[in-house]
This record gives C-alpha cells, structure tokens and sequence, in this order.
C-alpha cells in the first residue's frame, strides 16, 4: 500500500525581484525555495538550473533502513521534487543504532512510512510516496519506470537482482549501495548507457555468495552513513549531469582501517540480464 504525501504551499514566485535579470537566470523558484537550496545554488556546477532539475526529478529509494535512511534524508533535504520510498519492515529496536530515519516513537511502525514522516518534518516542499510493501513483479517494474534514479538500499540479493533487471529493461541508472561489518560498496549502473555494465555483470545471479547480512554479521553504525551519503551524492550528481560518476566504478570502503579503493567495471557480453547473447 502507497501513501503519498505532496509539498506544501511556499509562497507565490517572487525571484525575479531577487535575481539580475542580465547575469543570472530567472527562477521558476519561490523566495523559501531560493533561500533553502541557496548554498546548492552558489556552487557553480549546480546553480539555479541544477536546482531546478533536483526540484523537478523523481527518486525511487528501495529500502529505508540503514543505508535508506542517509539516502532519504539527504535527497529530501536537496529538494528532489518526488520520492518514493519502499520498505516493507517494521522499526525495531535493534535497528536504531544506525537507521537514522527512526527513532523510539517509530517503533513497530513501517519504516518507509516512518522515514516518510522524518523527511517531510525536514522539508515540506516535496511530495513523498511511501511504500509500505516490498516492490516485485509489475508493481517494481512500474515504479521504476516511473524513477528518473533507483536507488538499491535493499539488504538482500534477490531484491537487489530484481531491482537491476527493471532498470535495464527501461535503461534507468541504478545506484547501489551494500553496507555490512566494517566493509561498504557502492557502484553506478548508468544503463542509458550502451557500453555500461549492470549489476548482474558484477554479481551474476547464478553465481551468488552467501548473503552477509548485519543481523547476523554485524555492522559498524556510521559504514551506513558514509555509504549511502555517497549515493545520495551520486543520485544527485546523475539528476543534476554535473561532475563524474562511479559509472563504470565499484568503490570499496574499509571503515577499520580508513582504507578507500576504487576497482573498474566492464560490461559482461555474456550477462544474463544486460548482454548480447541475451
């Protein structure tokens, strides 16, 4: 079940009073609008166009604990016009030494619908569609085709292997994230692209490890913060199409030792989901 919680009212649209209309370009952004994302707006590789494509994008976020917590936060803070957010999982109180969406008046309540909450409460100017239930089949397929960015904050393969199949199938790009003990991934799967790999060419689906999950492992409470932190920053970077992305890249963080290392990835022609065999 999808609960949809829309923006509120900020006001009538009194930019042009605030920009020179020779030098800058005028805003379709209210005067609250242009003070929020003001220090967004200073950064010459965003400004106000850049903005402008956060207000106006959609946002698919798989998950909302640990790494969807960082993600929904930081994206609904930047303004993305419209997120939706899907988890099935109620809060617990184990999760709430890192889900930092949640807190104890959270507990037993949906996560996607408690993230939800968090999110408007820090911004009221975008809409939030929570998803109470785990996306699969055609109601996975549809949201995704609706995303303008997928965002895997899942905590399980055969989620993870689902969510990449429907961003190839509508060339999506997919930013994913895996946080578990003191290890942290994170890959860019830019699949408007012809020559970029998928998740599948990384992992493939026959091929799987045993799954490592922190309720059995373990995982140090600020790796999920750093990790999805740095997909928020490369979704925005992908809806904005400013700087250079992890396409391409699998980037591998080891929080015990301070340690970062950065691997590149190349398209499988014979992937299962993504190559030419196919």
């Amino acid at each position: 079940m999808a609960t949809t919680m829309k923006r509120q009212p900020n006001g009538g649209n009194t930019s042009n009073r605030l920009a020179d209309r020779d030098s800058v370009p005028v805003s379709r952004m209210n005067d609250s609008q242009l003070l929020r994302y003001s220090r967004h707006i200073l950064l010459d590789p965003i400004g106000i166009s850049g903005q402008e494509k956060v207000l106006a994008a959609h946002a698919l976020i798989i998950g909302a604990g640990g790494l969807g917590s960082p993600v929904a936060l930081y994206l609904a803070a930047a303004g993305v016009g419209h997120i939706t957010l899907a988890d099935d999982d109620a809060v617990e109180l184990s999760n709430l030494q890192r889900q930092i969406a949640h807190d104890m008046a959270s507990l037993g309540v949906n996560k996607a619908e408690s993230a939800a909450q968090r999110m408007l409460a820090m911004n009221p100017d975008i809409h939030v569609s929570a998803v109470n239930l785990r996306l699969r089949g055609e109601a996975l397929d549809g949201a995704v085709a609706r995303a303008d960015v997928v965002l895997d904050c899942s905590d399980n393969f055969a989620t993870r292997h689902a969510v990449n199949r429907a961003c190839v199938r509508h060339k999506k790009p997919l930013v994913s994230g895996a946080a578990v003990r003191f290890d942290g991934q994170i890959a860019v799967f830019d699949l408007r692209e012809r020559s970029a790999p998928c998740y599948a060419c990384l992992f493939p689906e026959h091929a799987r490890d045993a799954e490592m999950r922190c309720a059995e492992f373990g995982v140090f409470a600020p790796l999920v913060g750093v990790v999805g932190s740095i997909q928020a920053a490369e979704a925005l970077k992908l809806l904005i199409g400013t700087g250079e992305s992890l396409s391409g890249r699998l980037l591998l963080h080891d929080a015990l030792s301070a340690d970062w290392r950065s691997l590149r990835l190349k398209k499988d022609p014979g992937c299962e989901v993504c190559g030419e065999a196919r």
